[in-house]
């Protein structure tokens, strides 16, 4: 199910709540309750070594880490998570909310046995299921039935939510930390029941994606803009442009048309009003891209 798409619905007590904490002009530290977020190297490498993710079981539009995803107002506990799973053809992550269970006509929205169960129940309707939860073991919630425990070695500090704003003497960063593990529910796994994994192990492997991406989304940025900037035989520019050429090594190398090009775009944004920085690393990256074209 689309988000949204349970709007006109009266809201339970839990999202109103939770909307009344966000729109707090200051908060303190107590307050964010159960939503902290998970932090991207951490979460990308969880990703790289069970997924891949498509569906966040429990998030927002400001923290959601798939494009897909349940809100407080969807409900996450009353959705059939393994039929939107075939839909997406991916796994599905969670990092649960620990809140006392609570209902709303009738359905849980809260509770962690109660999401454990709901968990259980997707589980064997078909797809996988991968939470990132507090290492205690000693909780009536703790799920002896999943298929595969990885306890992670190093201890756990997430993210502060977008919309904390702490009051004076409140921190304004994360500190705490504590033991966690990855817990995946998934009838098809044939690997190992427990395992042992590093948290600095998972974060390389996330920084790593992570530059990936941003190098992949670069290119294709650059590609966008060679593509939009047009063919010109000028050779004369402004001061303020050919001043910022003089920081870009290798352009001098390049093919007159590409010259051109990378000046007619850094023109383009000097008229933009664009700060020179952004200006010198967009050039950067596009003198970059034609300089491998003509190797």
């Amino acid at each position: 199910m689309d988000n949204n798409l349970m709007g006109n619905i009266k809201l339970n007590n839990y999202c109103t709540a939770l909307t009344n904490i966000r729109n707090q002009p200051n908060h303190k530290l107590k307050q964010i309750g159960d939503q902290w977020q998970t932090p991207d190297p951490l979460w990308w490498g969880i990703n790289s070594m069970f997924g891949p993710f498509v569906l966040d079981l429990f998030a927002e539009e400001s923290n959601s880490k798939c494009e897909a995803y349940y809100c407080a107002e969807d409900n996450a506990l009353s959705q059939n998570w393994s039929e939107r799973l075939a839909e997406l053809n991916g796994a599905a992550y969670a990092n649960p909310p620990y809140s006392r269970a609570s209902q709303h006509d009738g359905q849980y929205i809260t509770g962690m046995r109660q999401i454990m169960a709901h968990t259980l129940a997707m589980r064997e309707a078909g797809g996988r299921y991968v939470f990132l939860i507090k290492a205690a073991t000693g909780e009536v919630w703790w799920p002896e039935d999943a298929d595969h425990i990885a306890f992670i070695r190093g201890r756990i500090s997430f993210d502060l939510p977008a919309w904390y704003r702490p009051e004076e003497g409140q921190p304004s960063e994360s500190s705490a930390g504590f033991g966690a593990a990855v817990a995946v529910f998934d009838k098809s796994w044939r690997g190992p029941k427990f395992d042992y994994i590093s948290r600095d192990q998972l974060e390389a492997r996330g920084a790593t994606f992570m530059a990936q991406i941003e190098r992949a989304a670069q290119r294709l940025a650059t590609r966008h803009i060679q593509s939009t900037i047009p063919e010109s035989a000028n050779d004369v520019w402004p001061a303020e442009v050919q001043l910022l050429a003089e920081q870009l090594p290798g352009i001098e190398s390049l093919a007159t048309e590409h010259q051109r090009k990378v000046m007619h775009h850094m023109n383009r944004m000097l008229l933009e009003r664009q700060p020179s920085t952004e200006i010198i690393a967009a050039a950067k990256s596009l003198t970059a891209t034609f300089g491998e074209q003509t190797l």
